[in-house]
């Protein structure tokens, strides 16, 4: 049940008549549309800022980063992909390059391998495709910075479902695609519980239940909650 059937049900449970029942349906439904607008208007001035002065502070790791992935084989730094956004909209979506150059062509040949067994996400347990300074950029979450860009532009936001590739999206049921009707973000319920470890189906249901009570105060407790995750490493 979505947030506006909820809504409807309550209201009509409290008043009586259609006529009242429509009247207070349309006063309510603008009273939550108004606090989800204007919970996106406070979260895109957060990402505005928080983004830009991340941007800002980590250049010198940036740089660092960078030449330790060209020393390593002299290929491109950033490993660009497809991602779906908001209501279905693609983006380009950089990473640190972590594995190596021709990795896309290797995945069809690791699909069997994959430890989420036949499900909609590719997740490999040491994949071979890594390199010695991905796996440490992995770990530490460090290929995903880059992703700030998006922030900044508007693509992504610091909270919200990770954004999938066009091909996992094109293996979604009908519910799954309810994970698209926010922003994506950087990190995410799952991530914070266990990344790579929660199953495709359950990585859905976290996704669907954080739309429905999404709050500002909830995202602050998300990106704190991250701290640790990241330090960890669990499910990297």
């Amino acid at each position: 049940m979505t947030d506006r059937d909820l809504l409807r049900d309550t209201v009509a449970q409290r008043f009586g008549s259609p006529a009242r029942r429509l009247a207070a349906y349309r006063a309510a439904r603008w009273r939550w549309l108004a606090r989800t607008r204007g919970l996106e208007g406070v979260k895109r001035g957060l990402d505005l800022v928080a983004a830009g002065l991340a941007l800002l502070c980590l250049a010198p790791l940036f740089a660092i980063i960078a030449l330790a992935i060209w020393l390593t084989d002299r290929g491109p730094v950033f490993f660009w992909q497809t991602r779906v956004g908001r209501h279905g909209r693609e983006f380009a979506f950089p990473k640190f390059r972590s594995m190596v150059i021709d990795a896309e062509r290797l995945k069809d040949a690791l699909l069997a391998q994959s430890h989420h067994g036949q499900s909609v996400t590719f997740k490999m347990k040491r994949d071979p495709r890594v390199t010695r300074v991905g796996r440490m950029l992995r770990r530490w979450s460090l290929d995903e910075l880059p992703q700030l860009w998006c922030v900044l532009k508007g693509d992504m936001s610091l909270v919200g479902p990770r954004p999938p590739v066009p091909r996992e999206v094109a293996l979604y049921q009908v519910g799954d695609r309810r994970r698209l009707e926010v922003t994506p973000g950087l990190t995410c319920v799952w991530q914070v519980s266990g990344r790579g470890n929660v199953a495709f189906q359950q990585q859905v249901a976290m996704d669907v239940e954080y739309i429905e009570t999404r709050s500002l105060r909830r995202d602050v407790m998300l990106l704190l909650k991250t701290i640790p995750a990241v330090l960890t490493g669990r499910g990297a």
